[in-house]
């Protein structure tokens, strides 16, 4: 299955690296005509201008523009070309980077949503370096972005909603151009972690003057007014001028000069007055709208393309039916390009004559105006159109995973008790590497008592089991023969360590963790934890006591979950206590002095140490007792 994905992305990468070598030479190829043109036109023009043929050489100019004009035009689109094949080469080759298990290269990690606090992120790196979300996310806009880490954090409230999901990943995942393109136009989002809180908020807000259609019509006779004197004014000055170089006297009675020349200049002096009144909020209204117009842009082109499509499972109709349900029945992407328009007009005004035409035109207002007009229409619709792209981009995301292992499962999730099963399960980031096993928890067996010695698997299990939780809650494949669960909370505590900023220890900030989860099993949520290696930082007989009364209590709470330890002595609670636990152990064996793990899950205590092997490859001199 793995193979039908690398050959598909590896035939992309061969057809977009010849178009981009096609592109290549045609960009050579007009770089040379525009010289070509630029040399002949030169000779052609000196050879015209000795021959004195004055008609001759103003039409050589002519053609000169038109055609470097026309090759610039085309430079600019070949170019554009190029740089699109080159985005679908890049794409297509992270996506066998991800099959190589060279995805840990990828640059973005999600860094920005790490979060010590979470229930379980941390300990599962699910963001990071080398994390879940580092291997998953095809996200470019913020708000993808943080679509698809909700995913990952976030609880979800009943499994239809999962179902939901998991039909559109399956759809997604048939759709792989859609796909790709969706990252491609993305990938021109030259900040993908720029937050849209303030452009959002901004959509909402009302401007009470330009809301007056009274004050707007004012502005608008006044400033054509303006714009007409004044133009008649500058045409005055021209003709003047030009009387006066051919001795030529225009008379105009006197009360017209003076309207020509005095009104024209006063409307000026009322339009800056007017310019001046609520300026920093108009002002404030263009620098916001300049700010983001790259990234409307953008937006206009993904909601353009994704209105194009056809889509079948229910989850993504409703999210299409959204770019539709306008207040005046136009399309979203009609919307957006009407706003596009508007910012790159705002965009283009930080120039000289701009400036100049300001006072007599006033630009300024009626750019505001074209604003407010737009956001009293559409701004409220905004936040859902971007909030569309998002959730196509996120489950694109959990898509690509569906498509590049085929033979993994879709879980199911059960009602009643709590229960975990899973048939040849794996880590989905180990790749190739990955060992499978299998596991159920259910009553009686409650609680999973691991036991083993050093580097024999019982943390990556335990990872494995959470990871595949987080994918399962999200919508996607799970790396599993089988698998399904009851909904639950998940809690963790599995990395620990001390902070000199917060002034908490190892020990204290594990105690911390432990709190969350025995609160959270008293106010009788549904959990599943998972403990490794608890209260470490203490000494043996202190470790053994609260291991055991901790495993006690949460048994009694009716939580399930897996505990990892090195204490042989808890396993005892299976058969000493009347408590649903029961025992599971990873071992290791050696051959040739050599110590090796086959990773697999057994039943029953560990009955193997090697730690004071491991502390002799350290140096360590160990003196056997006989």
């Amino acid at each position: 299955m793995r193979c039908e994905a690398k050959e598909y992305y590896q035939r992309r990468i061969n057809k977009y690296n010849k178009l981009i070598k096609k592109e290549e030479k045609h960009l050579k190829n007009i770089i040379m005509l525009r010289l070509l043109t630029v040399i002949l036109g030169a000779v052609c023009l000196i050879t015209t201008y000795l021959l004195r043929q004055s008609y001759i050489f103003l039409f050589i100019i002519l053609i000169i523009i038109i055609l470097v004009t026309f090759f610039g035009y085309t430079y600019e689109k070949i170019r554009n070309k190029k740089e699109s094949f080159s985005i679908f080469y890049c794409i297509n080759k992270s996506s066998i980077d991800r099959l190589n298990g060279k995805w840990n290269s990828f640059k973005d990690t999600g860094g920005e949503f790490i979060d010590e606090n979470h229930n379980y992120s941390y300990d599962l790196d699910v963001f990071g370096n080398n994390s879940l979300f580092q291997w998953t996310n095809t996200c470019n806009t913020y708000m993808g972005r943080l679509r698809l880490k909700r995913l990952f954090t976030e609880m979800p409230k009943n499994k239809e909603d999962i179902y939901e999901r998991q039909e559109a990943v399956e759809e997604l995942a048939s759709k792989v151009y859609f796909r790709q393109r969706l990252e491609a136009e993305g990938k021109r989002i030259s900040n993908n972690k720029q937050n849209l809180k303030e452009l959002f908020s901004w959509m909402k807000e009302k401007d009470k003057i330009v809301k007056s259609s009274t004050i707007t019509n004012i502005i608008r006779i006044l400033s054509l007014i303006t714009t007409v004197l004044s133009s008649v004014l500058i045409i005055r000055i021209i003709t003047n001028l030009i009387s006066l170089i051919l001795g030529i006297r225009i008379f105009l009675p006197k009360i017209v000069c003076l309207i020509l020349s005095y009104i024209p200049i006063l409307l000026i002096i009322i339009q800056c007055i007017i310019l001046r009144i609520n300026n920093e909020q108009r002002m404030n209204n263009l620098i916001i709208a300049e700010k983001y117009s790259n990234t409307i842009i953008t937006y206009k082109n993904i909601i353009k393309y994704i209105e194009k499509n056809n889509f079948k499972s229910q989850y993504i109709v409703k999210l299409y039916t959204e770019l539709y349900n306008c207040n005046n029945g136009e399309s979203a992407s009609k919307e957006i390009r009407e706003f596009s328009k508007i910012c790159e007009s705002i965009a283009s005004r930080r120039n000289m004559i701009y400036q100049m035409l300001n006072p007599i035109i006033m630009f300024d207002y009626h750019l505001n105006i074209f604003l407010e007009s737009w956001k009293q229409k559409s701004g409220e619709n905004f936040e859902k159109w971007i909030n569309v792209i998002a959730e196509l981009e996120a489950l694109s995301s959990l898509a690509i995973i569906r498509y590049n292992n085929k033979q993994w499962s879709m879980p199911k999730f059960v009602n009643g008790k709590l229960e975990i099963m899973a048939e040849e399960i794996g880590h989905p980031l180990l790749s190739e590497k990955r060992v499978l096993n299998s596991i159920r928890v259910k009553e009686p067996n409650q609680v999973i008592l691991i036991t083993g010695s050093n580097m024999s698997g019982k943390s990556t299990f335990m990872r494995t089991i959470g990871i595949n939780l987080v994918l399962a809650y999200a919508g996607a494949p799970v790396c599993a023969y089988k698998f399904s669960c009851t909904i639950m909370n998940l809690y963790t505590c599995m990395k620990v360590s001390d902070s000199l900023e917060k002034g908490t220890s190892s020990f204290y900030a594990e105690i911390l963790k432990i709190r969350n989860i025995v609160k959270a099993s008293k106010e009788g949520q549904q959990i599943l934890f998972l403990l490794d290696e608890i209260f470490k930082g203490t000494n043996s007989t202190d470790r053994h006591t609260g291991a055991m009364f901790l495993i006690s209590q949460l048994c009694k709470s009716g939580s399930i979950g897996f505990v990892s330890t090195h204490d042989l002595e808890l396993g005892k609670m299976e058969s000493s206590y009347n408590l649903n636990v029961k025992n599971y152990h990873f071992s290791e064996y050696y051959n040739n002095n050599k110590i090796y793990f086959d990773y697999k899950l057994k039943v029953g205590i560990s009955t193997t140490r090697n730690a004071k092997y491991l502390m002799k490859l350290a140096g360590i001199e160990i003196e056997e007792k006989s």
